[in-house]
């Protein structure tokens, strides 16, 4: 896992070097000012002139100036290297994402992934900071001020062997007692996110059947929930402050005890007084960095946990990749399907499709209708790489999907998912999606080959319009012909339309099939579709049931053959017009 995330760090090395090595030389001065104070005193003590104070008085100063360039020098590089890695790491796990295909996304989970590249990332980025600057500085502050505490008063030294087994025993049931809580907090933050997801994508959906009260106590749930485990957590934490104030009032009382002891029996001659102030400070730098490295460790417990799931991410491998020496070139709009059979992931238990034949020819306009959860969907989603066969092969322009580079097949075959989806930006960046390189002409020709054009032309800015994120500001059926643009504008060999006229009127619906027909004829259509009129003008017409195809013909042909077809047909005619 530290090889994984370390290979972020990249262009800070240098950073990350230099931040504990600042440090050390901070520390290592720290420890003298206490060294230096106690000769002063000492000479104060024994009536010193003037010079040799100034001069005492010159050494602290500069040893002052030091430590704060240092520090300064320390706490500068250690947030340029954290910030830098953690900048390294989100990019790394964006770009691992992009990577991924369906499969890999579905298994995550989508809020999840969010919490990974946003909290997780956070966590990690404190911990890494703490690591090159607290975490070097505490062992060391401890080594250096007990080997200077040891220097001064060997005797008076053991009263540091008695006070810091206690705060280590204590500190170390707090960090235990709070590091599994850390370790499942971070499962509820998804549910967290997921619960904020869902709410704000479907906020219309949410205000249409009046279910903001019932919104709000499931987010409060999940809050309440994160909450709970984050109050026990600082609860045991919260313990800290008393023990270390317990501490160093104990080690207060007994440097004092002994050194007094040890002062009055030697009449001065084994311990001065200016050695016993300078004690009390190594002391008191003792305690603090035995607290501060307990706060180290359960911030590292917390980003452990973290960091597991950052590499989680950065270590799967994509269920799609590229074939050693892919095709990069697809020769036609040809589709088959050869004994194909699909499930979602391998521990599924049923089937998404299964045996499926089929043959269409490049240009072919095929049409797919059938009930909801026929897996209509599943089988499109097969011919651009979005899954793989589980089993059987898919043949594009002659060859296995799985042979072409995925690029070169997904440039070839433009997907309308059922979804649509604009992104933030005016219409022609939008439409751009489909073609970086694409002119205003060719812009026009796509949108009035979609039914877009009229509509555009009567927003005040045109091809200018902003949309808002997630086309908020345009209506269903305009986002639907603006993602058809889109798709058109990428000049595919395969078009596939997953329900994505489903919210346009049937005149407008016929006019896009229309301009298909007149103006792609050599582009192979698939439209799917839960109105008759949709597909009745299709070369051909698949019925999908339970996952299999359950008829294939023209729609004369499937109205004498097919009861399933003919009833979807009857249904939707008997009222002189379309009832969807």
């Amino acid at each position: 896992m530290l090889k994984i995330l370390a290979r972020s760090i990249r262009e800070y090395k240098r950073s990350s070097i230099l931040a504990p090595l600042f440090i050390a030389l901070e520390v290592i001065i720290e420890c003298m000012i206490p060294f230096v104070t106690a000769k002063l005193v000492n000479n104060i003590e024994e009536g010193c002139d003037m010079p040799t104070l100034l001069r005492f008085g010159g050494i602290m100063v500069l040893l002052a100036l030091t430590s704060l360039t240092c520090g300064a020098l320390s706490a500068h590089f250690s947030s340029k290297a954290s910030c830098g890695f953690a900048k390294n790491l989100r990019h790394d796990l964006f770009c691992a994402i992009q990577d991924f295909s369906f499969t890999n996304v579905d298994k995550f989970s989508t809020s999840s992934l969010v919490t990974r590249l946003t909290t997780d990332v956070g966590n990690v980025q404190m911990a890494y900071m703490m690591i090159i600057r607290t975490a070097v500085r505490s062992p060391l502050m401890l080594v250096f001020a007990l080997f200077m505490a040891i220097t001064v008063s060997p005797s008076v030294s053991l009263a540091f062997a008695i006070i810091i087994p206690i705060l280590a025993v204590g500190l170390g049931l707090i960090i235990k007692n709070s590091w599994g809580i850390f370790h499942s907090v971070f499962k509820k933050y998804d549910a967290l996110n997921n619960s904020i997801q869902e709410n704000v994508s479907g906020m219309r959906v949410v205000k249409a059947f009046v279910r903001e009260d019932y919104e709000i106590k499931k987010f409060s749930a999940a809050s309440d929930d994160v909450c709970r485990d984050f109050t026990r957590a600082e609860k045991i934490l919260a313990l800290n402050n008393p023990l270390m104030q317990f501490c160093m009032n104990g080690l207060m009382v007994a440097v004092c005890f002994i050194g007094s002891y040890v002062i009055i029996g030697s009449r001065g001659t084994d311990l001065r007084v200016g050695e016993l102030a300078s004690l009390i400070t190594y002391g008191v730098q003792i305690l603090m960095s035995l607290m501060m490295l307990s706060m180290i460790i359960v911030m590292i417990a917390m980003s452990v946990a973290s960091a597991k799931r950052i590499a989680e991410v950065l270590t799967e491998k994509s269920s799609i990749v590229n074939p050693e020496s892919p095709l990069c070139e697809v020769a036609d709009g040809s589709i088959v399907f050869d004994k194909v059979s699909f499930k979602y992931s391998e521990s599924a238990e049923k089937y998404a499709l299964s045996d499926i034949d089929l043959d269409i020819r490049s240009g072919e306009t095929v049409g797919i209708i059938g009930s909801t959860g026929s897996s209509k969907t599943s089988l499109v989603q097969l011919i651009p790489r979005l899954y793989d066969a589980s089993e059987g092969t898919v043949y594009v322009g002659g060859h296995d999907v799985r042979e072409y580079d995925i690029k070169t097949l997904r440039e070839e075959v433009a997907v309308v998912l059922q979804k649509n989806l604009l992104f933030s930006g005016t219409i022609k960046e939008n439409l751009r999606w489909g073609d970086p390189d694409a002119t205003d002409e060719e812009l026009i020709r796509a949108c009035k080959l979609a039914q877009a054009d009229e509509f555009i032309q009567k927003f005040p800015d045109k091809y200018d319009t902003h949309i808002e994120q997630g086309g908020a500001n345009v209506s269903g059926g305009q986002k639907q012909r603006l993602c058809i643009a889109r798709a058109l504008l990428k000049k595919p060999k395969i078009l596939i339309l997953d329900d994505s006229t489903s919210a346009v009127d049937t005149r407008t619906d016929a006019l896009i099939r229309k301009a298909f027909a007149e103006e792609i004829p050599n582009t192979t259509k698939i439209i799917i579709a839960q109105r008759v009129s949709s597909v009745q003008h299709a070369d051909k017409i698949i019925v999908m049931n339970n996952g299999r195809i359950d008829a294939l013909g023209t729609h004369e042909e499937l109205l004498i053959s097919s009861p399933i077809y003919r009833e979807v047909f009857e249904s939707q005619t008997k009222g002189g017009e379309d009832n969807e």
